[in-house]
């Protein structure tokens, strides 16, 4: 059995390519993609810019790592122009989102991210750069079955006049990157009417966090500096309770716990966190038997409160980014209503931008790295 494509397949298309670190990206004409067995080619309609990008392209992130030549973007909304010989429920021009997170068929320790990472090892590195070398910035791109996940149209973009939640394309985008918060949520647990910190809670990714676990249906403890973010995100979710720490830890522990008993804390810091003192407040603050998850990317090592841990019986756990089940999980909060989308749930797409404008598009991410700010390519 051959793979089925559209009619309307070219045989070439635009993408966005990255020749090596440090290179200026340039906008290239190559071959469409075929659809082998285990992918799907997706015609892209809407592709995530991260605002830490141009960090990334200037080698200036250690642990992202990639091969050259190749196409970034890592997340994006597109509908499938071609199914392999295997596929079985995907059909053409089905609206889907593409998650990044690869991993090997027959081990699953084997990770990359599609258009952003090789991972850690020299077989992850060997499966991005011989199979998944490129990733969402492009007119259409080949991903694998796994991570392409069908979305109820009818449901998402439909009228409300006709039982539809009436988002655009532009704001199916955001599902993916809370995607990645849901996992570290449903990795320890949470359930609603629980209280949850999310420290911290004005970035992207934090942000997205207060939003998902707030659709879960928990109460929620925003951390972070930006009062006027903090408040927006307040006035935007359900349940969430805002709070600038000091920095001193018996300070902000009694702080924390005038709000009662906190079941869980999620922490997403960036490396430049390394040096607050947040962490060994918001562990402290949790009451017996409570659960953390740490999704960050602090390189350091961080002072914590052992004793109170051990006394507590408190539960650390480490996330790297989700399981499958978990897209399935996030979309259908999405399609119930529950997790909201954009001008209801408070998000703005800041800029929608041409391939060939990338270099405004990539600094526009870049200056826009709030909550509920997002950047996009449109090819």
């Amino acid at each position: 059995m051959s793979s089925t494509e559209s009619p309307s397949l070219p045989s070439t298309c635009r993408a966005l390519i990255c020749p090596g670190v440090g290179q200026p990206l340039t906008v290239q004409s190559i071959p469409v993609p075929n659809a082998v067995p285990g992918s799907v080619v997706v015609r892209i309609l809407t592709s995530i810019i991260e605002p830490s990008t141009t960090d990334v392209f200037a080698g200036k992130v250690e642990f992202l790592t990639y091969p050259t030549p190749f196409v970034p973007g890592a997340r994006a909304i597109g509908r499938v122009a071609a199914i392999g010989p295997d596929t079985t429920s995907l059909q053409l021009e089905q609206l889907v989102m593409i998650e990044p997170y690869v991993r090997g068929r027959d081990d699953p320790d084997v990770f990359i991210l599609l258009g952003g990472s090789d991972g850690i090892s020299p077989m992850s590195k060997k499966l991005m750069a011989e199979s998944w070398r490129n990733g969402t910035w492009a007119e259409y791109t080949r991903a694998p079955l796994e991570n392409c996940y069908a979305l109820n149209e009818k449901i998402l973009l439909g009228s409300p006049a006709e039982g539809g939640l009436g988002y655009r394309i532009a704001d199916l985008t955001y599902l993916s990157k809370q995607l990645t918060v849901y996992g570290g949520l449903r990795g320890i647990d949470l359930k609603a009417g629980e209280t949850i910190i999310v420290a911290p809670a004005t970035g992207g990714y934090t942000g997205a966090a207060v939003e998902v676990a707030s659709a879960m249906g928990a109460r929620v403890i925003a951390v972070g500096r930006s009062l006027n973010t903090l408040q927006r995100i307040a006035a935007n979710n359900a349940r969430v309770n805002i709070i600038q720490l000091t920095g001193i830890v018996e300070e902000d522990v009694v702080s924390l716990q005038k709000f009662g008993p906190i079941d869980a804390y999620i922490d997403i810091s960036p490396p430049a966190a390394e040096k607050s003192t947040h962490v060994r407040s918001c562990l402290a603050a949790l009451k017996p038997y409570g659960r953390a998850s740490l999704l960050g990317t602090i390189h350091s090592d961080l002072a914590i409160p052992y004793v109170s841990i051990m006394i507590k019986s408190l539960t650390i756990r480490g996330q790297l980014m989700y399981e499958r089940e978990d897209a399935r999980g996030i979309i259908k909060l999405a399609e119930t209503g529950a997790l909201r989308l954009g001008q209801k749930g408070g998000q703005e797409v800041v800029g929608e931008f041409p391939l060939e404008q990338w270099e405004k598009a990539l600094d526009t991410a870049k200056k826009n790295p709030e909550a509920g700010k997002n950047t996009l390519f449109t090819p």
